[in-house]
């Protein structure tokens, strides 16, 4: 069986990452990543499809064997990334995402130099802005801290290996689905299927 890949998919609020995800996951070659946590189960929750539920002395004992990518505490209860699920899907063929925000995607980076990554980007701060506001969610100053946070992550571009423009969402998954299919033409990735061919 030919190994999936690890997909860390980043931008910054409102340029639809999450939308993209959900149309991708669609997909069943793409899997999404499972976080752990020790927040109670709420209602139509499933174990091992929204979450993998801990007790805090088991997820403190994932960070003791360091089982986790990333973690962190948020309002009591711990949430974090578990490495054997991740490790595991690709194994079995899966395209793992990871929808990620910058920071913990820069330290992803030193654990899987080999994951691709991508950045998704609004055509414009203007419709940044307008997403924003359309959703009608936030009030103008939590927007204003939004698009200046936007800023500071769009100026890290370069860190990730490519850039997808999200003005029309169908344009935006059909990039992202090249985007994998030519990694998967990489010679890296051939390696164990040169050595078979040299072997017969």
């Amino acid at each position: 069986m030919n190994k999936g890949l690890k997909i860390v998919l980043s931008g910054p609020s409102g340029s639809g990452k999450g939308t993209i995800v959900k149309e991708l996951i669609k997909d069943e070659q793409f899997l999404l990543s499972i976080s752990a946590t020790t927040r109670s189960t709420r209602q139509g929750e499933e174990e091992g499809v929204h979450y993998f539920f801990k007790t805090r002395e088991e997820f403190e004992g994932m960070i003791a064997q360091n089982e986790l990518l990333e973690y962190a505490e948020f309002c009591g209860n711990y949430y974090g990334t578990p490495k054997a699920f991740i490790e595991n899907s690709v194994k079995n063929g899966k395209d793992v995402i990871l929808e990620i925000e910058v920071e913990g995607a820069m330290q992803i980076k030193k654990i899987y130099p080999d994951a691709v990554f991508i950045f998704v980007v609004p055509p414009s701060l203007t419709e940044l802005e307008n997403r924003l506001v359309g959703r009608n969610t936030e009030a103008r100053e939590v927007i204003e801290q939004r698009l200046a946070r936007a800023k500071e992550e769009l100026a890290l571009y370069t860190q990730y290996d490519y850039v997808v423009v999200n003005d029309r969402l169908v344009e935006a998954i059909d990039e992202i689905k090249c985007i994998v299919r030519a990694e998967k033409l990489k010679s890296s990735f051939y390696g164990q299927k040169i050595e078979n061919v040299i072997q017969n």
